[in-house]
């Protein structure tokens, strides 16, 4: 007769501690989060800030963000969804609306901290790598790239929103090994290439080759260009006037949403015991007069 030994006895489930609730749901990787946050014993109470990026179906959020005990604090924050008010209707989470979204971010937070005289940045996007000097007064503002659970390939989008901080005068540890534009082959940026992603012009030439091939497809998948008047030949254009705009106000604009409507309630609104006591003592007023006119 063969015995089985339980490998996983009472013991085991007793000692069994189950994992962080984000690591459960695939939203933090911790490992990469600990080197992130970890700072030096000496450095008592200073902040290490991290530059996050995270991107969805139709927004872009870039922040600098530092770690406490009691949770995460947002130094400044930066939406793609804000870039209409400096003249971008379209296109909010390609590589270009990305570079504007960390260009207006770090714009922001160096207006914050009145650095932004100091430290004005690339203002000619070359797509050349750049990196802020230091000046005589205060050193740049730094953060470290918290790229989340997005996969690091050359030309991801989040290295868009790099580009557009390191050209916003934010300092950054970095290498050039994943802007779009790198060759493994030569082991260099090709900066014209880097320069078209950071100008649309990855959009443009796919504009060109849909209305060439596809002109029904171009109508109905560049729709919400057309309706704004951009082409293929105007939106560099667009995307230096964008640049411009956010260099000269960064500062986050108030919404002009109305007030929310009042909205229809379909279930029964919660009545406090005032309320539920006058009910019951009408409702029994109510009872023991039809009994009165019964007995009548």
């Amino acid at each position: 007769m063969v015995f089985i030994k339980a490998q996983k006895s009472r013991a085991y489930f007793k000692r069994f501690q189950v994992k962080f609730k984000r690591r459960r749901e695939g939203k933090t990787d911790y490992r990469a989060r600990i080197r992130l946050i970890n700072q030096d014993k000496n450095k008592y109470n200073t902040p290490k800030y991290r530059f996050v990026v995270r991107f969805s179906n139709k927004d872009i959020v870039a922040q600098i963000v530092s770690a406490t005990i009691a949770g995460d604090n947002v130094l400044a924050a930066a939406y793609a969804h804000e870039l209409p008010h400096y003249g971008l209707e379209v296109g909010l989470t390609n590589y270009a609306a990305a570079y504007c979204t960390g260009l207006l971010l770090a714009r922001r937070v160096l207006k914050m901290l009145e650095m932004d005289d100091e430290y004005v940045g690339n203002v000619e996007a070359s797509g050349e790598d750049f990196s802020v000097e230091p000046a005589e007064s205060r050193r740049p503002f730094r953060a470290l790239l918290d790229v989340g659970l997005i996969r690091t390939t050359t030309g991801n989008c989040v290295f868009g929103a790099l580009k557009g901080a390191l050209d916003g005068g934010l300092d950054i540890p970095h290498s050039d090994k994943r802007f779009a534009g790198f060759s493994k082959e030569s082991k260099q940026l090709d900066a014209d290439l880097h320069h078209k992603y950071i100008y649309g012009g990855h959009v443009a030439a796919y504009m060109r080759t849909l209305i060439e091939d596809e002109p029904e497809k171009y109508q109905t998948h560049f729709s919400k260009y057309i309706k704004q008047g951009v082409d293929a030949d105007s939106i560099e254009e667009l995307y230096k006037k964008v640049h411009a705009a956010i260099r000269a106000d960064p500062t986050q604009k108030k919404s002009s949403k109305q007030a929310p409507k009042q909205h229809k309630r379909y279930n029964l609104k919660r009545l406090t015991y005032a309320e539920r006591r006058s009910k019951l003592i009408q409702r029994l007023n109510a009872l023991n007069d039809a009994v009165d006119d019964d007995d009548e």
